[in-house]
């Protein structure tokens, strides 16, 4: 199919036609129809338009949804925008314009891109999250957390990149570096919003119970929560009244610690630190504030520390072990303190070898008592216990872990705790480009101790209780508080977010006593608008409430949420939370948002390396669509391999693509054509059975989300159709047109139109065909197969397979094993091939 003017008129023509009849793929708020809710994760509009992995993931959404309508169901298909957030105002001061500017310019050229390569969204129902209508509901969201005592105040460090001016996160910074501009980033420690999904954590993971999810997307969020259950366990500091508490859940392993160690944040750290070691210490914190989060805990990453100069006790030996300061411990992770057991965690071995600390061995494997951990590849971390006093013998991770458990808890050195991996959501961002955070902080109010919180809710964290005091919302009939259009909005260089820099924006007057007050100047996470976002696709125009219940009611759960893997943890557990929440409160009728995750694969380059521009490999879909037309482009993105793989991509395989919707046109024009004589044709059983077969096998493969081995069966049947050279009834070329229209939406269009029995009906508006079960199971035929005339064996196939070449049956009988033994290592001088009848093999002896 050579992309000539020719297709660029068909595409061309259907576009115009389904811009011109929206209803096509309008989900219906009052259709009887069983609902079906398909979607895609709505993108972020960035200056370089739709990406080949856009492309990838919602041509699987729109094949998906394309299906689904036509099996029948009433199907929710939205699509919107991500639009704020730091990448657009970043390419906003880059390119000299406004952020709103740049929104408008990019959303309107992926909405372009998208129609052009054919998703049969529903543009009626479209969101963008800088859209005031639509943030007035995020912020809402924002001001029932924190009447819920779910947002609390809280000085944070973050990374600081003094060249740009900005926080950075975590992924932004590489070896202790700006990944921007290459500066050396420093840690700043700011008063940030917190939203406290740890609330919710068991939750989190009970919930997925009632979800669909593919096991890998459940142990992605499973992991992420971290749940730990263990022991708080008291090290008293020698010589003094104080204590290092550390969480652990190896509590069986006690007997083994020899050292503790604490963060370089750790709050009571001055106490610890001697005179002798101050020095080292303070050079040791100095380097840390160099390193981010994931650079300090990386499992790859060799662990560092320096000694304090103190001691602590071991509650079940009274032996005195040292305190070390490691950046492998975070503050902010358990309490901030962590012990050592050499020999049983590699890299406690490898801590412990590089500083010359004692190692105790308390574990054995079960059937080697004399077992000796001298290296870190021979550490254990479940054996039998040794050097543990009364609990040698025992079985460490259930007979031991309990036995000690309930023995330092008996004796006051220990308490139960379960831990989690998750850490609260730092939800505040010194940008400009982003929504306000609709808070009002009241010096007055503050001194008056007054807060704001929902009755409903009790709140029983003090910290919580007391950061909320002075600070309420602004009140609901004020939504939305709308970003202002400003000249200036580059960040400052005090690390405050550019609104500070607007007295009319920053001054108010306090809600509760009329006073002085002021604005919260920084804005929200770009999480924050992608968290609800499938909620107000169901009732988009709504300004009394985020959605109708009973719109709600009809469209949730969304029955399959189609995204990247790299979205499975933060962003689907942010939304489920955030889901979550709003069940409590009544605003959602359904206890999670999504049945089922689709996390689909990655397209890499054609040298197999993930697309960058800096690599030259980077592919444009639309580039691609003008050269091949669109439908081939959809087509081969489907194909490539499964929708859950890593392929790389190839212009072989597209050509492939390309040739096969070539044959497909011309054999379906040329069917078309013969329609034309005034001739009667009957479908054979023959040819029932192939078309039944091809509707039972796609159908199935579609179910789920077998794209590739789909258009594999469809290539098969063009090749078996072709080779049979029957001539098939309209009703059943009819059927082949149906099964290729979600994959090939334009032709498929074009070949309805000219088949020309359904009026000006879409093949887009058809019924997807149902397989005949009487179609489906065949006698089958025996088949005799001979060495030098006498029968050796028989070879079963059915009606159908009969159809295929003769090379392809005497290969089957060849592969007997009563054929084998006569005719392996023998001359085959003949192979007679009487169709249906009988195979000879004609040897030599």
């Amino acid at each position: 199919m050579e992309q000539t003017n020719k297709f660029k008129e068909i595409e061309v023509k259907w576009q115009k036609w389904w811009e011109e009849h929206p209803e096509l793929y309008r989900a219906d708020d009052k259709s009887d129809k069983k609902k079906f809710y398909v979607l895609n994760e709505f993108p972020y509009p960035s200056g370089s338009g739709l990406h080949v992995g856009h492309a990838f993931s919602f041509t699987g959404g729109d094949v998906y949804a394309r299906f689904k309508r036509m099996q029948g169901y009433n199907v929710l298909f939205p699509m919107g925008w991500d639009a704020f957030g730091l990448p657009t105002e970043n390419y906003a001061i880059k390119m000299k314009k406004k952020p709103q500017q740049v929104t408008r310019e990019n959303t309107d050229m992926f909405r372009s891109q998208m129609k052009k390569l054919a998703f049969s969204y529903d543009w009626s129902r479209e969101v963008n999250t800088t859209d005031p209508k639509y943030y007035k509901w995020t912020q809402w969201i924002f001001i029932k957390l924190f009447e819920a005592g779910l947002v609390y105040k809280k000085e944070m460090p973050i990374n600081w990149c003094p060249s740009c001016k900005i926080g950075l996160a975590n992924e932004e910074v590489v070896d202790g570096k700006c990944e921007r501009c290459g500066t050396e980033v420093s840690r700043r420690n700011i008063s940030q919003w917190v939203v406290k999904i740890t609330d919710y954590a068991d939750r989190l993971i009970d919930g997925l119970k009632e979800t669909d999810f593919i096991d890998k997307v459940k142990q992605a969020q499973i992991n992420w929560i971290g749940r730990k259950e263990g022991l708080i366990i008291d090290f008293l500091v020698e010589n003094r009244d104080k204590k290092i508490s550390c969480f652990t859940k190896y509590p069986e392993t006690i007997f083994g610690t020899t050292w503790v160690v604490v963060s370089p944040e750790y709050l009571d750290l001055d106490s610890l630190v001697t005179v002798e070691q101050k020095q080292e210490v303070t050079k040791y914190i100095e380097e840390s504030k160099k390193k981010n989060e994931l650079e300090r805990t990386s499992g790859t990453s060799e662990k560092t520390g320096v000694f304090t100069g103190s001691y602590v006790v071991n509650p079940v030996n009274r032996k005195k072990i040292p305190v070390w300061i490691g950046d492998y411990v975070l503050a902010n992770f358990g309490t901030g303190a962590v012990m050592g057991v050499a020999p049983h965690d590699s890299r406690d071995f490898m801590f412990a070898q590089k500083y010359g600390l004692e190692m105790i061995q308390v574990e054995v494997p079960k059937n080697d008592s004399t077992y000796i951990i001298d290296s870190y590849e021979k550490v254990i971390e479940d054996g039998v216990m040794i050097n543990s006093e009364q609990f040698n013998g025992m079985k460490a991770r259930n007979e031991a872990y309990k036995a000690i458990c309930d023995w330092m808890v008996e004796n006051n050195w220990a308490q139960r705790k379960i831990e989690y991996h998750l850490r609260d959501w730092i939800f505040s961002r010194q940008h400009y480009w982003g929504e306000p955070i609709p808070m009002i902080f009241c010096e007055n109010c503050a001194k008056n101790k007054f807060s704001i919180f929902n009755s409903q809710f009790s709140i029983k964290d003090k910290k919580i209780k007391e950061s909320s005091y002075g600070w309420m919302p602004i009140p609901e009939n004020q939504l939305p508080l709308v970003l202002p259009e400003v000249e200036a909005y580059e960040p400052t260089d005090d690390g405050l977010s550019p609104l500070s820099r607007i007295p009319e924006f920053v001054n108010c007057v306090c809600p509760k006593c009329g006073g002085k007050a002021k604005r919260e100047t920084d804005t929200m996470p770009n999480w924050a608008g992608s968290d609800w976002y499938f909620l107000r696709y169901c009732d988009v125009n709504n300004d009394i409430e985020i959605a109708s219940q009973d719109k709600l009611e009809r469209w949730l759960p969304v029955d399959v949420y189609i995204g990247g893997d790299e979205h499975n943890t933060l962003h689907l557990l942010y939304s489920r939370f955030i889901h979550q929440f709003l069940y409590d409160i009544k605003a959602v009728p359904t206890p999670e948002p999504y049945k089922m995750r689709m996390s689909h694969g990655v397209i890499l380059g054609p040298d197999n390396a993930r697309m960058s521009k800096s690599k030259g490999n980077v592919i444009v879909p639309e580039v691609v669509a003008d050269k091949y037309g669109v439908d081939v482009v959809r087509m081969y993105l489907m194909f490539m391999g499964p929708f859950t793989g890593t392929m790389a991509w190839s212009e072989n395989t597209l050509m492939g693509v390309k040739r096969f919707l070539n044959r497909f046109e011309k054999y379906i024009e040329k069917s078309i054509s013969n329609f034309q004589f005034p001739i009667s044709i009957v479908s054979s059983r023959e040819v029932k059975v192939i078309i039944n077969k091809l509707v039972e096998g796609v159908t199935k493969d579609l179910e789920t989300f077998g794209y590739n081995t789909t258009i594999a069966k469809l290539m098969k049947a063009l090749n078996e159709i072709t080779i049979s050279k029957k001539q098939f009834p309209k009703e059943d070329i009819e059927v082949l047109i149906k099964l290729m229209a979600p994959f090939a939406p334009y032709i498929t269009e074009e070949l309805w139109s000219k088949v020309g029995a359904h009026g000006n009906a879409s093949v887009h508006q058809q019924l997807w065909p149902v397989a005949e079960e009487k179609y489906l199971s065949e006698e089958t035929v025996v088949i005799p197969i001979a060495v030098n005339g006498k029968v050796r064996s028989q070879l079963s196939i059915t009606n159908y397979e009969l159809r295929i070449e003769e090379k392809e049956i005497i290969q089957k009988a060849r592969e007997l094993e009563n054929i084998k033994k006569w005719i392996d290592g023998k001359i085959i001088k003949k192979e007679i091939y009487i169709k249906g009848k009988m195979v000879n093999f004609v040897i030599e002896g």
